[in-house]
């Protein structure tokens, strides 16, 4: 069953009635009774139900877009490893404290080419995101995707990161364990990584809990995703003690992948199907695939430490981006 933002109220009106009427037409016919024919209807308002979905897509507020990044729906870092690569063998554990399922990672295939997997992965129901700790990672996963970065290099593998985290565990045991520094440490061995590193903002980039996977050659977004520093709520309640003025905050965070692309903070944005990626998630999954096939292709004649320097450029260039 598909679920429906506050914002999108009048497509699901449309869309209820929609299937209303098509269950009408359906228990005509397996009655064998002869009744109005609905076909016209359903296609006049399902002209109607598409028109009001791009209408409301085109014109999203900041904050409206952290609705739709954070949509139970739309799929997750599993769904990306399970369609785009094969022969995916998982990985777990830090060699140090314990495994993490909030970050997920391992070997693959890529169109045929061997890769390395990392990524944050929050659940789609109860169970699998009590499992993934709704994504937030807690040192033991950060140390994780440092060991796979640091496989990845030893063996000359490109790296695939996909980012969909609200931010690294607040809690008291990952404070206890480095949470801080583990990020810290994530940063750094990404940076420092000799094969080519593509980052895919697919849902919420949280904080630092994103950005320790998020030092990449190429950083790309999908079009209604968000990567920030902090969440619009959280910045609400600190700067102005008050959670009600989120809209402002989303605002000025500049945390939409447009207003990120024009700061030069991000590479580039993946379109996603109208009404977000919930709505088509194969098509949303396909396009994500072959943006990362182009930016692989791109960076396939680097030599490890051109690489490494490009990334430590790129970074650096972003503190000297004028804030308008």
């Amino acid at each position: 069953m598909r679920q429906f933002l506050d914002f999108e109220k009048s497509v699901a009106e449309l869309e209820t009635k929609i299937d209303e009427l098509r269950q009408m037409g359906s228990q005509g016919k397996d009655s064998g009774t002869s009744g109005i024919n609905i076909d016209d209807e359903i296609a006049r308002l399902s002209e109607k139900a598409d028109k009001q979905l791009r209408t409301t897509y085109a014109k999203l507020t900041p904050l409206q877009k952290v609705q739709v990044a954070r949509h139970a729906q739309r799929p997750k870092a599993l769904d990306y490893v399970q369609q785009l690569v094969t022969d995916y063998t998982p990985l777990a554990g830090d060699r140090a404290f314990g495994d993490d399922d909030a970050m997920i990672g391992g070997l693959a295939r890529f169109r045929g080419e061997p890769v390395v997997v990392v990524g944050t992965e929050r659940g789609h129901d109860t169970e699998t995101r009590l499992k993934h700790n709704f994504g937030m990672a807690r040192p033991e996963g950060y140390r994780k995707a440092q060991r796979l970065v640091e496989m990845a290099g030893r063996f000359g593998l490109p790296i695939l990161s996909f980012i969909d985290t609200a931010g690294a565990w607040p809690g008291i045991d990952a404070e206890a364990r480095g949470q801080a520094q583990a990020i810290a440490k994530s940063i750094d061995v990404c940076l420092k990584a000799p094969v080519p590193l593509i980052v895919t903002v697919i849902g919420e980039g949280g904080s630092g809990g994103a950005i320790a996977i998020g030092a990449g050659d190429r950083i790309l977004m999908l079009e209604h995703s968000i990567y920030s520093v902090i969440s619009p709520e959280a910045a609400a309640s600190i700067l102005w003690r008050d959670p009600k003025l989120a809209p402002a905050a989303a605002e000025a965070l500049k945390l939409t992948a447009q207003d990120l692309q024009s700061l030069g903070v991000i590479d580039r944005i993946i379109p996603e199907p109208v009404g977000g990626a919930q709505r088509a998630p194969d098509e949303a999954v396909k396009a994500v695939g072959n943006a990362i096939a182009e930016e692989l292709g791109s960076l396939k004649d680097l030599t490890g430490p051109a690489l490494i320097q490009k990334r430590r450029d790129k970074f650096l260039s972003m503190t000297r981006t004028p804030l308008h």
